[in-house]
């Protein structure tokens, strides 16, 4: 039944009950409609962000190698932006980092800091992280098994940092990263794939504390990781 008709069948039936006279009233007026906000686009990074936050703290409950979860102070995740032109992977944290729950802030760190600038970067613009995420006991090196506990989080956090280069620290680092056994020595020199990702290889801070001499092979590794990447050598004359 139309609007008119139910009125009319109104009109009578008040008629009917009597009712003569019906005051006039306001006319109606309907609210315009309240005009929908279009939510604001999400921003991609601060997503990101958010899902790496989210991984971190899943990580900090995580106890699938019993001998790290019972030894551990804390879990270690990463530091840095996402979408960074590099991420340097080391192999797990140590005493320092267990303490603070950053990577690479002991002597380790310090170095790698000066190897970061070196190739013209601030720590804050390069994203850090191990491949394992608590410390094993007495920085014995990851067996397998931990290392294949680790892997998703560490498949993930990289997925969501989406670095434009890679560089692995160390034998353990790179191996992992790359599912080789190939050493070290030979890994260098050249540039490998994580996915679709580039990775130079060179090593580890802690090594280069121990043998100093092999600091220039690691600088001629961070020249040819500035070579693919299309920057200069800092300091170097053109």
């Amino acid at each position: 039944m139309d609007l008119s008709r139910q009125l009319r069948s109104h009109l009578e039936l008040l008629k009917a009950a009597g009712v003569e006279y019906v005051p006039r009233g306001e006319p109606i007026r309907f609210a315009p409609r309240a005009a929908v906000e279009e939510p604001a686009t999400a921003d991609p990074a601060e997503s990101k962000r958010i899902e790496l936050a989210v991984l971190a703290k899943s990580i900090e409950g995580c106890s699938r190698c019993p001998e790290l979860f019972a030894t551990r102070t804390q879990t270690v995740f990463g530091v840095g932006p996402v979408n960074p032109e590099v991420c340097f992977v080391g192999e797990a944290p140590g005493a320092d980092e267990d303490a603070r729950g950053e990577p690479f802030v002991g002597r380790s760190g310090q170095l790698l800091d000066k190897i970061i600038a070196a190739c013209g970067f601030k720590r804050g613009e390069v994203y850090i992280c191990n491949t394992i995420k608590c410390r094993p006991p007495n920085n014995r090196t990851p067996t397998p098994t931990e290392r294949d506990n680790c892997r998703g989080y560490f498949d993930q956090q990289i997925a969501l940092v989406s670095p434009k280069y890679i560089v692995c620290l160390g034998a353990t680092a790179a191996q992992n990263v790359l599912g080789t056994t190939t050493n070290i020595s030979r890994l260098r020199g050249s540039v490998h794939k994580f996915g679709a990702i580039p990775v130079v290889c060179t090593f580890h801070p802690s090594y280069l504390l121990r043998d100093e001499t092999k600091k220039k092979d690691c600088w001629d590794d961070m020249k040819m990781l500035l070579a693919l990447m299309g920057r200069p050598v800092p300091g170097k004359a053109s």
